[in-house]
């Protein structure tokens, strides 16, 4: 993903509201599947981990993106964005780089 395609993905996550939220039992295999549900369902998601959970965000992003298959877009306190992009159908259209 190029810096140009990130920054669009920014632009549109701001304004989005968290799909998800890790509390204090931190990543179960139910946040995980309700994750990859969301990001199938919407491609872009915002993830916020609550002030209950003691694991870092920047580590909780990279294993949800691991079990799930996309892309950290960023991570900002503890909100993390991620995407993932519809092979067949994609409703994002990045920028080309």
């Amino acid at each position: 993903m190029t810096t140009k395609q990130r920054a669009f993905l920014k632009s549109l996550a701001s304004t989005m509201d968290v799909i998800v939220h890790i509390g204090k039992e931190s990543l179960t295999p139910q946040v995980v599947a309700s994750v990859d549900e969301a990001l199938t369902a919407r491609e872009l998601i915002k993830v916020g981990v609550l002030k209950n959970c003691a694991d870092d965000p920047k580590t909780l992003a990279q294993i949800i993106s691991e079990r799930t298959h996309s892309d950290v877009v960023q991570v900002i306190g503890k909100k993390i964005v991620l995407y993932k992009p519809d092979k067949k159908n994609p409703k994002i259209k990045l920028p080309l780089a």
